[in-house]
């Protein structure tokens, strides 16, 4: 399944109206996705025969789909770096973009890193990070709720126990962290408000305004969690946020004005980019 699968128009149909398929046919239900605006609608198909566990179960899943509740919400998982991450309702589905800070954080792990993710939605990164290096402590933090439950479940039973908080950004924390962390990562969120509207309808409905929204450029986040960053970052660590390709140079002079290092990172494959930082101190992130 693909991490984010958007829609691009609504139903043409009322959901109440819709046959019951038993036994369900497959190429019905990509048609229905279709005309619903799910570009994906083959893999979305699959995902959902997959899933559901009786006809009615199925159609019940269709129906919602159509109606534009996000995939991963109606089967209960994402996709995310070739794992399973649970997502709940109301929680920010994590995106296959964010697999470039992964792909950094990995490189840039020292042994027996300190990791922590801000804004950590479902913790997929941290997830992602524990699942390849060994001896890592980790700590999640969100400001949500339900979000803060979605990573606990997530983060549960790992080898190396994480510490998932609930807090705005940094609050959280304890304060034996101070100047012992390696690797923070941010997936925070840099929607500006005026272009919320203009995102898919899954995301403007159904996920958390507060894990979209970031303010007037998209990046007030960011400057919040840049001004604190150096208190938390080890003599070596480094900050990895997420930015866009418009967004780049301006993270850039946020993370700088806070007294940090940059590089600019970026994926054509997975249409992403981020921005790495880093204390003068430390050795340059030199991909």
């Amino acid at each position: 399944m693909r991490p984010s699968l958007k829609s691009s128009s609504p139903s043409a149909k009322r959901t109440t109206d819709l046959p019951l398929l038993d036994p369900p046919d497959g190429a019905s239900l990509v048609d229905r996705l279709r005309m619903a605006g799910c570009v994906f609608a083959e893999d979305e198909v699959a995902v959902l025969l997959a899933s559901a566990r009786t006809p009615l179960e199925l159609e019940q899943m269709v129906q919602r789909r159509v109606a534009g509740a996000p995939l991963e919400h109606i089967v209960g998982w994402a996709e995310f770096a070739g794992m399973r991450v649970a997502v709940a309702p109301a929680v920010f589905v994590p995106r296959r973009r964010t697999e470039l800070l992964l792909r950094h954080a990995l490189r840039l792990a020292p042994s027996r890193p300190v990791v922590v993710e801000l804004c950590c939605g479902s913790a997929a990164l941290l997830l992602a990070v524990a699942s390849t290096v060994k001896d890592v402590e980790l700590y999640a933090t969100d400001i949500d709720p339900a979000a803060v439950r979605c990573a606990s479940r997530n983060l549960a039973g790992l080898a190396n126990p994480a510490c998932v908080l609930q807090g705005d950004l940094y609050e959280s924390l304890p304060a034996s962290l101070g100047g012992r962390v390696d690797l923070l990562l941010a997936n925070a969120p840099y929607v500006p408000t005026d272009s919320i509207s203009l995102m898919p309808r899954e995301a403007r409905r159904y996920e958390p305004r507060i894990a979209l929204d970031g303010g007037s450029d998209g990046l007030n986040v960011q400057r919040r969690i840049a001004a604190g960053a150096t208190r938390w970052l080890a003599p070596d660590g480094h900050l990895l946020v997420e930015t866009s390709r418009s967004q780049a140079a301006e993270s850039v002079a946020i993370l700088e004005r806070h007294g940090l290092m940059t590089q600019v990172v970026s994926s054509d494959e997975l249409d992403a980019t981020a921005v790495l930082g880093w204390l003068p101190t430390a050795p340059p992130a030199r991909v």
